[in-house]
């Protein structure tokens, strides 16, 4: 059976070392096969065909090119067909001429049933040839010339010159088909001799050595010759068993592509001979939607959907490089030779292009892509545990920030010992609660009063001082870490805004949570004890989440939306206007405040463009009955923008920036006369 990920039938371009290697051995080779029957007399090979012997091996030399003897899963050489044994006996009884005639009859079959690429069949041709050319050189040197008028009987004094006979046609195959292989794969000869010549030596002396018997049967009791069809039998299916379970090891057996076990194997010898100004590169690819796929028409069509990935990403890598499904929807790439960061993005390229190709399966078109994280030795890792690590880093980057093709940076790792250790310092500062809260107002831009603050989180580290949140916040999300954080922010909200509402000052606190903490089903019950403890109204308290959360469809069923809605804890949607949510999307969510992005306010007074965005979202949000804060207010200019749009409040510098608990009490009780809250306060009771 063919196999559908093989490249090697794939002819090489005109011009290419392999092309003029495997040029100039056909050539030798049909040279060599011309001068050999040229030399072959009429009248003695009408005289051999009309004996049955010769009809008989020639069936056995075509049969026993048909199917080879695997003795490793790896498909770079192939296998050792049981054909050498009757074509080495009729080298040594009939001599060149009719052995090479015979040979090349064989192969020129199995390339018709097999269906191999002519070039590959010629090149056989001639390689076989030359082997055995090889070894009739060695027996003439011993003054051994068979011929069909002459046939040669071996004894026991002739057992060098065939044991030297027999190493010369090894060594003629295996240095020419290792360096087709090394030239196809990219590959030094010497690392393809390595790995294949030991295996393949074994079955050679096995077949090479029985020869010689073959040939005293043939000159004994020629009937006897299809009996060594028996021991072949057995020798081919005890290989062809360890063969099977060597492959089922380290190969998928859905698509018939390398595991992780070879993937790790081949990428330790890459990594081995990688030379001083080449990268050795490892690639992590995933699909796009594929559990969409797999979910809604089934897992045979998912499966046959994985094939036909692998045989495109076989067809679309260079010879040598080598393709291997991890697991699920995920493969991976290595390139054993790279030049640079710049060509590995072109090969990431041309995967990804060979993935959106449309599928049609089952009377269906299917639009594929996938997210390709690349990371090169010796640039990014030592070793291949630590490449497919950060591969898988750059990958996830790729996925989140929606760009395909993504190289690893180390500043984005997660996982690198840096971010680990601050990962480890937030939870000990969560722990002790050295985390703080800072308040700044959001204020009515045409009454100027306050109309709540929003609570931003600060974190002082003991060793690097100030950590931005825009370094410690990401982290946690993409940790185990961020439900704590949560709960911590809400709990220290929740205890500021008890001792603001029970003093007099009811200031509306808004708390930014994850779209993970939103769909969370403890965040209700949590939000309802702390309003009972602190004996705080819903109003007291709201959640803003990104506009990301509208790219979803879980946030308009999910259970907690409706159980915030119930408890009467208002939803603000932050940072409007820099996602890819449909504006429409916003009657379906349970909100009651837009907060339009700093980015588009603050150009307002610049930029047309930037003036009616926020023009038509202020329009919007109003049309939908929801309150308008504009985020980034720094000047009086675009603070009268605004208001005269009719956007509801602001919030930036211009009012107030980002302050403790003390400074901001401080700061509310000078501006604050009486709450201005869209609802009336009722303060619940304890049970």
């Amino acid at each position: 059976m063919t196999d559908p990920n093989d490249t090697r039938d794939t002819g090489p371009r005109v011009g290419t070392p392999l092309w003029a290697f495997l040029a100039a051995v056909t050539v030798i080779g049909f040279t060599a096969l011309v001068v050999a029957e040229l030399r072959l007399d009429p009248a003695e090979l009408a005289q051999l065909a009309r004996l049955p012997l010769f009809w008989a091996l020639a069936v056995l030399v075509v049969l026993g090119e048909l199917r080879p003897v695997m003795v490793s899963s790896s498909t770079a050489v192939g296998g050792t067909y049981p054909s050498t044994m009757f074509t080495f006996a009729v080298l040594l009884h009939f001599g060149l001429p009719v052995a090479v005639l015979m040979q090349a009859v064989g192969v020129a079959v199995n390339g018709i049933v097999t269906r191999k690429a002519a070039h590959r069949v010629t090149f056989n041709i001639a390689q076989s040839t030359l082997a055995f050319t090889a070894a009739a050189v060695v027996l003439g040197l011993f003054g051994i010339v068979p011929s069909p008028a002459g046939p040669w009987l071996p004894s026991a004094g002739d057992l060098l010159a065939i044991a030297l006979s027999g190493t010369a046609y090894f060594a003629a195959r295996a240095v020419l088909v290792c360096g087709a292989v090394a030239l196809h794969e990219r590959r030094s000869i010497t690392r393809v001799l390595r790995a294949t010549a030991g295996p393949q030596s074994l079955v050679y002396t096995g077949l090479l050595g029985l020869a010689p018997l073959v040939v005293v049967v043939m000159d004994e009791s020629p009937g006897m010759v299809p009996l060594f069809v028996a021991p072949l039998a057995a020798v081919y299916f005890t290989a062809t068993l360890s063969m099977r379970r060597d492959h089922q090891a380290m190969h998928d057996e859905l698509t018939g592509l390398p595991n992780r076990k070879m993937l790790i194997v081949s990428t330790e010898e890459a990594l081995a001979e990688a030379r001083q100004d080449e990268r050795v590169g490892l690639f992590l690819l995933d699909l796009d939607r594929f559990k969409e796929v797999n979910d809604t028409m089934g897992h045979p069509v998912g499966d046959r959907l994985l094939q036909m990935v692998a045989h495109r990403l076989t067809h679309s890598v260079r010879p040598g490089d080598v393709v291997a499904r991890l697991g699920g929807d995920e493969f991976a790439v290595l390139l054993p030779s790279i030049r640079d960061a710049h060509a590995a993005r072109e090969v990431a390229a041309r995967l990804r292009a060979a993935l959106t190709e449309p599928v049609r399966l089952e009377g269906m078109t299917f639009d594929m892509d996938g997210s390709v994280g690349i990371a090169l030795f010796p640039d990014h890792a030592p070793d291949f545990e630590l490449l497919l690590q950060r591969a898988d880093v750059a990958m996830y980057l790729a996925k989140e920030g929606r760009t395909g093709v993504e190289l690893y940076q180390p500043d984005k790792d997660r996982n690198s010992p840096e971010r680990l250790s601050l990962l480890g310092d937030l939870r000990r500062a969560v722990d002790n609660r050295e985390l703080r809260l800072h308040y700044q107002p959001k204020v009515g831009l045409t009454s100027g009063k306050v109309r709540g603050v929003e609570a931003l989180l600060r974190w002082r580290h003991p060793v690097r001082g100030t950590v931005p949140p825009g370094e410690f916040i990401p982290l946690a999300e993409q940790s185990y870490l961020m439900r704590q954080l949560t709960e911590y922010v809400i709990d220290a909200a929740l205890e500021q805004a008890a001792r603001w509402w029970h003093t007099g000052l009811r200031v509306q606190i808004s708390v930014n949570i994850s779209a993970r903490d939103l769909l969370d089903s403890a965040l209700p019950d949590q939000l309802e004890a702390g309003l009972t403890r602190y004996r705080l109204p819903p109003a007291a308290i709201q959640l803003e989440v990104t506009e990301r959360i509208l790219m979803g469809d879980q946030a308009y069923t999910a259970e907690t939306i409706k159980a915030l809605a119930a408890l009467g804890v208002p939803l603000a949607l932050d940072d409007f206007g820099t996602g890819y949510s449909s504006l429409i999307r916003l009657q379906r969510l349970a909100i009651s405040e837009v907060k339009i992005d700093a980015s588009f306010v603050q150009r307002i007074a610049e930029s047309p463009d930037d003036d009616r965005i926020v023009r038509s979202i202020v329009d919007l949000v109003r049309s939908l009955g929801l309150r308008s804060v504009a985020e980034g207010v720094e000047t009086d200019e675009i603070a009268m923008r605004l208001a005269e749009m009719g956007c509801d409040m602001g919030q930036g510098w211009l009012f107030g920036q980002p302050m403790p608990p003390a400074e901001a009490t401080v700061w509310l009780r000078d501006r604050m006369d009486a709450p201005d809250l869209d609802r009336p306060v009722q303060v619940p009771t304890t049970a």
